[in-house]
Parts: C-alpha cells; sequence; structure tokens
C-alpha cells in the first residue's frame, strides 16, 4: 500500500484550507487581521469567560470524581500491560509538551506583573500583592490546566487502549454520536484538532525564537533582529525533524528528560543565590493561598467588582483558559500515546499534581527573585517579557551561568514542543497510525517552522496567537462533550463489571464493554 493511502484527505483538507486562507490574511494584511482577530478573541472572552471558566472547574470536579472512584482501578490497556516508560520519563514527557516554552516564558515575568503592573485583588507594591501573584500564578499553571489536559488525554488513552479506537478526538465522542463520528462530524473534530495544534505550535516557536535572541542578545550582544529569529527557527527545525524520525523512544524521550534536569539546576542555583527564606515562605502561604481560594478563583468574573479587575480576568485567567483548551487536543494526544499500562487513578493523579507541583516552586523561586526589591521606578517593570528573566538575572550573582541554562532550556523546550507536535500531527493526518512515515513527519515540520518564520517576518504572529485563543471557543463544547461521553463509558464499563473492578476483568471481543456499539446496532435496525 502506497503511503499517502493511508493518508486522511478529508480531515487534512479540512484542517489546511481554513489554515492557508487565515496565513494569506495575516500575512497581506497583518495589522488589520491582529486588530480583527483582537476583536473577535475579545468578544469571546467578554461574552463566554463564564463558560470557559465552567469547562474547566468540571474537568477538575470529573478528574477528581474519577481518581477516588472505583473506576479508577481500570487499566489502560490489558490487565498484563505495563508502561512503556519510566514513570520520570512519562512526567518529563507530558511536562516538556503541556508547559514547555511558555513557563520559562512567564516564570518571572507573569508574578512581576499581577505585583507590579496590575493586581487581581489588591493594590500593586504590597506584601498582599506579592501573595496573590504567586496564588494566582499557581492557579493559572496548576491543576485547572492539568485537568484540561488530563481529561482529553485520558478520553483518547481510554478508548484507545481500552476499545481498541484510533487514537484521534473524534473516536472519544462515540459513546454520544456512535457511528456518526466516522462521517463528517468526525472530520470536522479531528481537522479542528490538527488545525489548533498547528496554530498553537507555530505561535510557540516564533515566541520562543523571540526569547532565544533576547537571550542572545543579553549574553553575547547579538542583535535582536527577524534575520537572527530566522535562523534561530532553521537551526531549531533542522534538531527538532532529527529528533522526531527518530522517534519517540529516541528523540523526545532523552531530550524530555534533558530538560527536566536542567530546569531543576536551574531552580537550585536560582534558590541558593537568591532571597531563600522570602522564596520558602511565599511558597509555603502560597500554596495554602491557592488551596483556601481555590474554588472562588475558579468562579471569578469579577463581575461585582471594578471595570480594570474585570480586565485583568479576561486578560489573564479566561486568556489562559482558553489557551489551555485550545493546546489540549495536541498534548492530549501526545500523553495518551505514552500513557499504556497505568491504571486511570494513576494517570489522572500524576498528571494532576506533580506537573502542578513542579510549576508552584517554579513560580515561587523565580516570581520572588522578580518581585524581590522591585519598586515602581524600577527599569526591569517596562522590559519586553522576552527580556525579562534575564534583566532578573542580571540582579543577581551568577547571572551569565544563570541565563545560559535558561537559553539551553528554551531551546529543548522548543525543540520537544515541535518534536510532540510533528508526531502527533503525523499520527492524526494517517488516522490513528502510530508507525508513521519519516516522510510525514518531515513535512509537517516545515510547515511548523516555515509558518512561523512566515509570521515573524510580516508581523502576523499575535494575529496567529488570537486564532489560537479563538478556536477554544468551538472546542470548550468538544471539550464538555468528551467529559460526558469518557465519564459516560467509564459508567458503562464499571456497571459491566457489575460493580467489582478487576485487572482480569477487561474487554474482550466477546465482550467489549462498548454502549456505542449497542447504540449502533440499534441506529442500523
Amino acid at each position: 500500500m502506497k503511503e499517502s493511502a493511508k493518508i486522511n484527505k478529508p480531515v487534512l483538507w479540512l484542517a489546511l484550507i481554513p489554515f492557508i486562507c487565515i496565513m494569506i490574511l495575516a500575512v497581506a494584511f497583518p495589522e488589520s487581521f491582529r486588530q480583527i482577530t483582537n476583536s473577535i478573541r475579545d468578544f469571546l472572552g467578554i461574552h463566554f469567560g463564564w463558560f470557559y471558566l465552567m469547562v474547566v472547574f468540571l474537568c477538575v470536579v470529573i478528574s477528581v470524581i474519577v481518581i477516588f472512584h472505583p473506576m479508577g482501578k481500570i487499566r489502560l490497556g490489558d490487565p498484563n500491560s505495563k508502561p512503556e516508560y519510566s514513570t520520570f520519563s512519562w512526567i518529563a514527557m507530558l511536562f516538556s509538551a503541556g508547559m514547555g516554552i511558555g513557563l520559562v516564558f512567564y516564570g518571572a515575568a507573569e508574578p512581576l506583573s499581577h505585583y507590579a503592573v496590575m493586581a487581581p485583588e489588591t493594590t500593586v507594591f504590597t506584601q498582599q500583592a506579592m501573595l496573590d501573584a504567586l496564588k494566582y500564578s499557581f492557579f493559572h499553571y496548576g491543576i485547572s490546566a492539568w485537568a484540561v489536559y488530563g481529561m482529553v488525554a485520558l478520553a483518547i488513552a481510554y478508548f484507545k487502549y481500552r476499545k481498541k479506537e484510533v487514537p484521534n478526538i473524534s473516536s472519544t465522542l462515540k459513546p454520544i454520536f456512535g457511528k456518526y463520528t466516522e462521517g463528517n462530524i468526525g472530520y470536522v473534530v479531528d481537522a479542528l484538532t490538527i488545525f489548533a495544534t498547528v496554530v498553537g505550535v507555530a505561535t510557540s516557536l516564533g515566541l520562543g525564537a523571540v526569547q532565544i535572541n533576547s537571550g542572545l542578545n543579553y549574553l553575547f550582544g547579538i542583535t535582536q533582529s527577524i534575520n537572527v529569529q530566522i535562523i534561530i527557527i532553521i537551526i531549531a527545525s533542522i534538531l527538532f525533524l532529527t529528533s522526531a524520525v527518530s522517534g519517540i523512544n529516541k528523540g523526545v524521550r532523552i531530550l524530555s528528560n534533558t530538560n527536566i534536569l536542567l530546569a531543576i539546576l536551574l531552580m537550585l542555583i536560582a534558590f541558593v543565590i537568591g532571597p531563600s527564606l522570602d522564596i520558602a515562605n511565599f511558597f509555603i502561604e502560597s500554596i495554602g493561598a491557592y488551596m483556601n481560594d481555590f474554588i472562588r478563583m475558579s468562579f471569578r468574573t469579577a463581575a461585582s467588582g471594578t471595570v480594570a479587575q474585570q480586565g485583568w480576568v479576561q486578560s489573564w485567567t479566561i486568556y489562559y483558559w482558553a489557551w489551555w483548551i485550545s493546546w489540549s487536543p495536541f498534548v492530549g494526544v501526545f500523553i495518551a500515546n505514552i500513557s499504556k499500562g497505568r491504571t486511570i487513578r494513576e494517570f489522572l493523579t500524576y498528571i494532576l499534581l506533580v506537573p502542578s507541583i513542579f510549576s508552584f516552586v517554579w513560580f515561587s523561586i523565580f516570581g520572588t527573585l522578580a518581585m524581590n526589591g522591585t519598586t515602581p521606578g524600577s527599569p526591569i517593570i517596562k522590559m519586553p517579557i522576552s527580556n525579562m528573566l534575564f534583566g532578573i538575572f542580571n540582579q543577581y550573582p551568577l547571572a551569565i551561568i544563570l541565563s545560559i541554562l535558561a537559553i539551553i532550556l528554551i531551546i529543548i523546550y522548543f525543540i520537544t514542543s515541535a518534536d510532540s507536535a510533528t508526531v502527533v500531527l503525523a499520527i492524526l493526518s494517517e488516522n490513528g497510525n502510530e508507525e508513521t512515515s519519516k516522510k510525514i513527519k518531515v513535512i509537517w515540520g516545515i510547515i511548523l517552522s516555515s509558518t512561523a518564520t512566515i509570521l515573524l517576518i510580516n508581523g502576523g504572529l499575535d494575529g496567529l496567537q488570537n486564532i489560537l485563543i479563538i478556536t477554544a471557543f468551538p472546542f470548550s463544547i468538544i471539550l464538555m462533550l468528551i467529559v460526558v461521553s469518557v465519564f459516560k463509558e467509564l459508567v458503562y464499563e464499571k456497571d459491566e463489571m457489575r460493580l467489582f473492578v478487576k485487572a482480569e476483568r477487561h474487554p474482550t471481543v466477546d465482550r467489549p464493554f462498548k454502549s456505542y456499539e449497542n447504540q449502533n446496532k440499534e441506529d442500523e435496525e
């Protein structure tokens, strides 16, 4: 069979045609495109922000229920299935795909902004503002974000390993739509997944190139320019394509392990040279504040607050929730494909807690470094976000070492994000085939890097970032359906097991535990 016969052409064209049209608009009319997409993004945030809050909180609630319910004992695979990767490598890979560049990009900048520019609930430059800055940073990068990723990943992994379905988003909706997911409904859902992945990763690559350029400018005086950023993208593309064609086990796993170790080293050095006692104290107190205010923050629209506070919620919380929702198809598919052999309880517990705790420590260290000693007149406040981390390092000993480590970290995150996306896009393009051809991986890698390059040249990166946020609206509806679908199927399988979950009781050819097979038979009759 020829490779081209494997390609899911309807899905591919449904994703690529609107993407190409949007790219043409972004390149031909960058300023108008940015303004229009800004307006659409703001409209959705203002009028449907409450809906994003509800969807994300629903993911948290269902995740917790599944963890503590007997259905959490269900294994993703056959009874004798074992995890394909060590727990350390598994966590490293899912973290690199899920956060990556964003955590480095905003690790110091977000807390500093909440503390010095616009505080979410209080007055800037106060101790309470410092506590709130960390608390909300924890909130934006913590359990809520990972619950979104976790539910999508669980749905794909569950239907792939337990129900033997194709590992794409449309398969997770079979308990609701049955055989119709194999037609137009499925095509649209899977096309949206490919579209969001291409847009999201291309945007991330552009942002990563800008920050790497900023670091090189700080360290070596290399000019901050489009030409330098293009060279960075070309070099990084060669590296991530080399990694992608070598496979997950050799490429992504090794790079992700390296990245986690480098991140830990960077945090340890920063903790030692920084205000260690303040970092420890604010970490503990911020954790307490986060736990105490979690429900309130999860539903906070600032409806009774000032216009500025309402704007803050739109600009930060709603923006982040839309961002995580739009990234969840890509991250979910990737996590699902590396999670065979784990129980659902283990799967969700690790996904919700380990990356969240890592993020809390990260923000506590670099956020406190940023806020410590910052006054209304500090030049650091006016720095571009891409320069801010390096400007903060410059205020402490070993600034060069910290900056070099940060640049290496960003480069590897850059590579792992693109590498993971290339693998996911290849899988989706070939209708769930895990043994994807190297050719399709290379094609997707070139598309991703070319998109980032073109948008950097024409200034269309902001507009494309807006498009990613806009895609969160239709996908938030799909996400709700995914949550309902997987929960419905888990309950059905639990009932089929007669309320007695055991490893040896698992789906077989004669007893597949598929509620939607009965539904399909009824539809045919």
